[in-house]
């Protein structure tokens, strides 16, 4: 259960609302959502005290006096902020979880079983603690979005001269001048020049797009290649890059607060209890009874049943690199019937590698990788970054270019060994005068996600090379045990093609698939789901993908790999980018619901036979304290047993540890092996 706020209740004003933070339509929820830091420090000094008395309790038989001294100090420290909650509910008209907890406390005081005070106390603040979600991770969203724009822009004058200016002071219409590496500052239209953009923090795309007079460049994505003018035609908040932070805003505007069962019983549980307490001493005139009866009432059960269970989970889920933001998401992954993954980065690595080698007759591969790697090995292309790394991995001696030229978005020119190297498209080939049967027989479509660089020496072509982005290797039995654990309904959606979708989709097993999406598309396709009536848990890592984590139901972020924004924007991070924990997070969530639910039922049960018997006389004061704290250690022993969860996942090793010093070769590959020998064209 979601415990009200204790230590961040804000002042409300007389509409019964806080200033700043109004509820959406049909909102019911009964407690606030606005929350501040819980002061751990004061928690922390209160649980010394109280621990220190059961400490001389047990050592020392004859000092007493000090343990109780210390625990009251211990209780009083943790039970007054809950104290000063119940007595502002009070004020307000409200009766709530704060209340009953309040008569836990002074109940225990009562019995002088300070301990026991403090105890129920501290798991109330520790659940404060792990519930609390402060607006921090929206603030942290946005500002990573205003860092992927540059602060600064090279706009040129009337006179074709240069000059800086501030991002902000851009309009439309504005020239402005891209250099290689650059951050575009602004969306416009290419005037001049022509490179290769990384546009995946806005489209998703896994390749870098070339780009040529004419197409359109957004804001926050990175020029890879070439010198540019543009001509802005959306500057500021209006930019792309600005729509998918408002998105985000109004994603996470959306979601409805959580009402929970047992809040929603508190107004008449504890009327109850005192009524049952005025009865007992009308009838009995004992005041052992009624201390008894407001002992064995403490639903200590209720309040420690979500708490414990919670900090077990979170144990398990760290220890396998699920960070969880948001322990609500732990209860609700149990009700997740529908996944939607974004594809590049989250079932992808997101990363150019080899995977085709295939050189013409009478050329080995090795040489192949060689004389391209060696003609690549000054470009910043991805190309190039995907062939050096591939010549490293096996061990592949590189010579040193001369003459290095470079077209960008093209090719690369360069002598190797005194041969002439081209390597770049068919058709620039072609235009450099290269020939050969090679640049024709191609058996792979790029439309698919191909990513094609041929080979010539001295103007003949000796072979091509195909390029494309890996598929996570657990991706497929990851998709496979979620449909095995229930999940009904698994898509992915993406902005690369439609076929490059397509094909990463039937290679995984996934039903269901829609590629060309922009940001609004992804949000629009969640919503769609959501409307059917699906409990909707979104996947992601991209720029693009915050908005759509922010609109499911829950939002999961490949955080190891993922950008900033959009961890901030999901509840969940996936730290090792490993989509084996996607079911088990699904099971550990069912497990933990179970176990709340066994502690709501003991706890029921242990209140119903402790209210009969204190009722009827056969609970002193002192047994009813002592079965109080049984009860709550059952409570926790039951929920402990989570902790263990998931120890059939192997612990994940990072790669680089896997790697036996001065052997590269034994780096595993993160997606299939290239194809090393020749092949028929």
């Amino acid at each position: 259960m979601q415990v009200t706020s204790f230590l961040s209740r804000r002042e409300q004003s007389a509409s019964g609302r806080s200033p700043d933070h109004v509820h959406g339509p049909g909102c019911a929820c009964g407690h606030d959502h606005e929350h501040t830091p819980v002061k751990l420090w004061q928690t922390l000094i209160g649980l010394v005290f109280v621990l220190n008395a059961f400490i001389v309790d047990w050592l020392f038989e004859q000092s007493h006096a000090i343990a109780s001294a210390s625990g009251m100090i211990g209780a009083i420290i943790l039970g007054y902020p809950i104290l000063v909650t119940a007595v502002r509910d009070l004020r307000a008209g409200r009766l709530s979880i704060n209340e009953l907890v309040a008569i836990a406390v002074l109940a225990a005081f009562a019995s002088g079983d300070y301990k026991t005070a403090g105890v129920v106390a501290f798991f109330m603040l520790l659940g404060e603690i792990i519930e609390t979600r402060t607006a921090e991770g929206a603030r942290a969203s946005i500002e990573s979005l205003i860092r992927l724009t540059p602060t600064k822009a090279r706009r040129i004058r009337s006179d074709r001269t240069e000059e800086e200016v501030p991002a902000s002071q851009l309009a439309v219409g504005d020239l402005i001048r891209i250099r290689p590496g650059d951050n575009v500052p602004a969306d416009g239209v290419i005037v001049t020049g022509q490179g290769s953009f990384n546009q995946a923090t806005i489209t998703g795309e896994s390749l870098p797009v070339d780009k040529k007079p004419g197409d359109e460049v957004f804001a926050g994505t990175q020029n890879l290649t070439g010198v540019l003018e543009v001509r802005v035609t959306r500057a500021g908040t209006d930019t792309t890059l600005g729509r998918v932070r408002e998105l985000i805003l109004a994603a996470e505007k959306t979601k409805l607060p959580i009402m929970k069962i047992v809040d929603q019983y508190m107004s008449f549980y504890t009327p109850l209890v005192l009524l049952i307490g005025a009865l007992v001493w009308a009838f009995t005139r004992e005041l052992d009874r009624v201390i008894a009866v407001f002992i064995v009432a403490c639903p200590c059960a209720f309040i420690l049943a979500t708490p414990t269970a919670m900090v077990a989970a979170l144990s398990a889920a760290a220890r396998l690199g699920v960070l969880i933001k948001n322990v609500a998401d732990i209860e609700l992954a149990a009700k997740i019937n529908a996944f939607i993954f974004d594809k590049t980065g989250t079932l992808t690595t997101g990363q150019l590698a080899v995977s085709r080698l295939a050189p013409a007759p009478g050329i080995q591969p090795a040489e192949l990788l060689r004389l391209a790697a060696s003609a690549e090995k000054y470009s910043n292309h991805p190309t190039a970054k995907a062939l050096n790394q591939l010549a490293a991995e096996v061990n592949v001696p590189l010579a040193e270019p001369a003459d290095f030229n470079e077209t960008p978005g093209r090719g690369v020119r360069a002598r190797v060994n005194e041969d002439w190297i081209l390597v770049g498209r068919a058709q620039w080939l072609q235009e450099q005068g290269a020939d050969g049967d090679t640049l024709r027989a191609v058996d792979l479509n790029e439309a698919e996600g191909w990513s094609l660089v041929f080979v010539a020496r001295n103007g003949h072509c000796i072979g091509w090379i195909g390029l494309q982005d890996q598929i996570r290797p657990e991706a497929k039995p990851a998709l496979a045990e979620l449909r095995e654990s229930g999940v009904r309904r698994i898509a992915m959606i993406s902005g690369d093609r439609q076929a490059v979708a397509a094909r990463v989709a039937r290679e995984i097993g996934c039903e269901e698939v829609r590629g060309d999406c922009l940001p609004q598309d992804k949000v629009d396709f969640v919503r769609e789901v959501r409307a059917k009536g699906y409990r909707v848990a979104v996947v992601g890592d991209g720029v693009n993908d915050a908005p759509a984590l922010a609109a499911g139901d829950m939002g999961i972020a490949m955080g190891a790999a993922g950008s900033e924004v959009a961890i901030h924007s999901a509840t969940i991070a996936l730290m090792n980018n490993d989509l084996r924990r996607l079911p088990f997070l699904v099971q550990l969530s069912r497990s933990t619901r179970a176990v709340i639910n066994q502690n709501f039922l003991f706890g029921v049960f242990f209140i119903l036979a402790g209210l009969t018997a204190a009722a009827f006389g056969y609970l002193n004061p002192i047994v009813a304290a002592i079965l109080h704290n049984v009860g709550s250690l059952i409570v926790v022993f039951n929920s402990a047993r989570l902790v263990r969860k998931g120890e059939e996942l192997e612990p994940f090793q990072p790669i680089s540890a896997a790697i036996p010093p001065g052997n590269p070769q034994a780096a595993p590959s993160d997606g299939a092996a290239p194809d090393l020998l020749p092949r028929p064209a």
